[in-house]
């Protein structure tokens, strides 16, 4: 009667899940769509869209997994953006991240360490194409070939 298993899929770019200011939460949120702080979470977030702690937000977290995060207010914890992450100028992050793209303005506080992870992989393997292509161009340039006949080490492309 009450059976209904149809298995909605949400837009990862809404919001569909707000902590609002003066809410404590504790525990682990999954969310297909995006996550808005504005009060206190104590917990790993997981998120398949975009992550957004507002200034009066705080969260104390082993893992942030997100597409987007903005940090406008703390965070202590890791912070993984699938594609960006933001730190306001208001923003505080005491924690690791691990982003594609990085943007930290100036008179926020980041205290931890960065990785910047590359986009897809076809943008790296067009990188690597055109750097093997320019390595290879240079190293058959005249002035390489003289310097091999002189004696001296040849110019190594890896």
């Amino acid at each position: 009667m009450f059976k209904n298993n149809k298995t909605v899929k949400l837009d990862p770019n809404t919001t569909d899940t707000l902590i609002g200011e003066g809410s404590i939460f504790e525990g682990k949120i999954t969310s297909g769509a995006g996550v808005r702080i504005e009060g206190q979470i104590i917990g790993d977030i997981d998120c398949e869209g975009d992550v957004t702690v507002g200034e009066r937000g705080t969260v104390q977290s082993n893992n942030i997994v997100a597409r987007n995060v903005i940090i406008a207010g703390v965070v202590n914890g890791n912070v993984q953006a699938r594609q960006k992450l933001s730190i306001t100028s208001k923003g505080k992050l005491y924690g690791n991240i691990s982003a594609v793209s990085l943007s930290i303005e100036e008179g926020s506080t980041f205290e931890g360490t960065s990785r910047m992870e590359g986009g897809s992989d076809s943008a790296i393997l067009t990188e690597t194409k055109e750097a093997v292509a320019a390595a290879a161009e240079l190293s058959s340039t005249p002035d390489n070939r003289q310097i091999q006949e002189d004696g001296a080490a040849p110019f190594k492309v890896w």
